[in-house]
Order: structure tokens, then C-alpha cells, then sequence
């Protein structure tokens, strides 16, 4: 047991900068109120080490910073007045200071009605906006499957349900359970039926981990109802999913249609990893030291959580 414990503290220990919910894309908002005169807020995430990135218009348009950046959440936020000499479509943005981990989501409401959504990243980060208007915010599905494959706390809940699990069928009804819970609560949540603060539902998913990790540790297991379990804690969870989106921010114009792309993004990256923890679960029940993978599981799960509950709670506190 000490030899374990040992073993635990020392790959805690390698996670000096452990992080969950690392969905932070640039936003880039702008809102034509006259013809060819827009109202641009352009939010970069704060934590990013590099220098905040900034936007490259097209020649004929002109920007006019309107205030200082303001730290909002996890964003530095810039407000300006971008006035064109002609129609902003069929032309190119530019966005620089990008990294692997930061993409940026572009948003245009136009004066006649008109709206585009796109993506780009620093891999692409040139985009032509089109002269037609994309009825659906389609770029929220893929900031989705983003968020849920960053967000290690999402993913190592599921692997922990899967270790408690006995059968594919209740599995199946376990996972579904678990979706239809938290997409819930990130619909309550975003249309502002009912809300958790972002920094307290953090703070009740790290003692959602510590729970199921005692379970893990203990190698019970659920063959009847453990679909209950994960519907009670997706509800939580599901006002994880619901911060991150509202501090990305999204058009009330298109508010139904950036949830639903989003919540099927998180459906889809959660589809991604399930075949690889349930691989990884069948092959430790295959070997002749589960129990010593069932303590390691635990301990390893547990310590992430309490390292993320002291971290939330102390951002709560201060």
C-alpha cells in the first residue's frame, strides 16, 4: 500500500499545471449598426503566454479603438468601431497571435439580416467571408468535441463510470443517462432558466471525481442502476459544459442552434474516447493485478481531485 501511495503522489507530483475545461478560443464579434459600420468586441483569452492576438481587416476598412482591454472571466476583452468603404463579404479577415491550443471563433451579424459564423486557427488563419449567409452555426459542433476532448475532468469521469460498470447494455443506459443530464442543465443554463455559478459547479465536478474514485477504489460494481449515479452528476457537469460556452459567447439570433451543435460536438467527442476506456477497462479486468489497477485508478483519480477541489475552492474563497 505504501509502495502505491508512493507511486500515486509521484505522478501527481509531474502535474504541476494540471488544468480542465481548456476551451478558451478568441471571439470575434461584429455587429453591423448602419451600412459598413460595425461595432467589433474582440475577446482573447488572458492565460494565453504569447501576446494577445489581434485582427487584420481588409485595406478599405478602418478601426477605431474604442476603450482600453478589460479583463473579463478568462478574457481580455477590446472594444472598437470598424467603418468600411464597401460591403465587408467576399472579402478577407486575418487573424494573428494564435496558438495549437487557441483557435478563434468569428461572428457577423450584418445590417440587412445577414450572419456568418466561422472558425479559424493558426493553421488557417485566413477566412473569406461569404457572400451568402450560413443559416447554422455549425462551428459551435466542432468547439464542442474541443471542449469535451480538453476537458479532462469530463473525461475522466467517464472512464470512471466505465470501471463501475458490469455489461455493454447497462453501459449503454449509463452513458445516455449521463448525456441526457447534462445536455439538461447546459440548456437551463444557457438560456438563463436556471444557473450555477461556473467557479461552484467546478468546484461540485471535483467532488463528483472524489466520489466515484472511492467507488473505483472499492471495485464495486453497478449491474442494475448505476445510471442513476451518472444522471445526478451529469446535471453538474452539464453547468461545466454550459460556463465554458458562455464565456465563448454566442448570436440570441442563433441561440437554439449554437446549443444544439455544441451539446452534438460534446456527444461526438465523447463517442471519440468511449471505445478507447472501455478497451483500456477490458484489457486491466484481463490481468492478474486488477485489484492493484483498481487502488492505483483510485488513488491516481481521487488526488487529481482534490488538487482540482483545493484549486476551485480557492478561487471561490479569494
Amino acid at each position: 500500500m505504501a509502495k502505491l501511495i508512493f507511486l500515486t503522489s509521484l505522478i501527481l507530483a509531474s502535474f504541476n499545471n494540471l488544468e480542465a475545461h481548456e476551451l478558451n478560443p478568441a471571439r470575434l464579434t461584429l455587429d453591423e449598426v448602419e451600412t459598413n459600420s460595425f461595432e467589433v468586441v474582440w475577446r482573447f483569452p488572458s492565460n494565453v503566454l504569447t501576446k494577445p492576438g489581434s485582427v487584420v481587416y481588409p485595406s478599405n476598412c478602418q478601426e477605431t479603438v474604442n476603450s482600453l482591454p478589460e479583463i473579463e472571466g478568462k478574457y481580455q476583452v477590446t472594444a472598437s468601431r470598424l467603418i468600411c468603404e464597401s460591403d465587408l463579404r467576399n472579402q478577407e479577415l486575418v487573424v494573428k497571435g494564435l496558438t495549437r491550443m487557441t483557435d478563434a471563433l468569428i461572428s457577423i451579424q450584418f445590417f440587412d439580416g445577414g450572419q456568418f459564423e466561422g472558425l479559424v486557427s493558426v493553421n488557417n488563419p485566413k477566412i473569406t467571408i461569404p457572400g451568402e449567409s450560413n443559416l447554422y452555426p455549425t462551428n459551435y459542433f466542432w468547439l464542442g468535441v474541443e471542449h469535451l476532448l480538453s476537458g479532462i475532468d469530463h473525461l475522466i469521469f467517464v472512464l470512471g463510470l466505465i470501471f463501475i460498470v458490469v455489461g455493454f447494455k447497462t453501459l449503454i443506459k449509463t452513458i445516455t443517462a449521463f448525456t441526457i443530464a447534462h445536455s439538461i442543465t447546459l440548456a437551463l443554463s444557457v438560456t438563463n432558466t436556471f444557473q450555477l455559478p461556473q467557479s461552484s459547479a467546478e468546484a461540485l465536478i471535483a467532488l463528483t471525481l472524489i466520489y466515484l474514485a472511492i467507488e473505483v477504489g472499492e471495485n464495486k460494481k453497478y449491474q442494475r442502476t448505476p445510471w442513476l449515479l451518472a444522471f445526478g452528476f451529469g446535471l453538474l457537469h452539464g453547468f461545466g459544459f454550459a460556463g465554458a460556452l458562455s464565456e465563448i459567447g454566442f448570436s440570441d439570433s442563433s441561440l437554439v442552434y449554437s446549443l444544439l451543435f455544441f451539446n452534438l460536438g460534446i456527444e461526438a467527442g465523447q463517442l471519440l474516447v468511449l471505445p478507447f476506456f472501455v478497451l483500456i477497462v477490458w484489457l486491466f479486468n484481463r490481468v492478474k493485478i486488477t485489484n492493484f489497477i483498481y487502488q492505483f485508478s483510485s488513488y491516481l483519480i481521487g488526488g487529481i481531485a482534490c488538487f482540482w477541489l483545493i484549486e476551485r475552492i480557492t478561487k471561490i474563497v479569494i
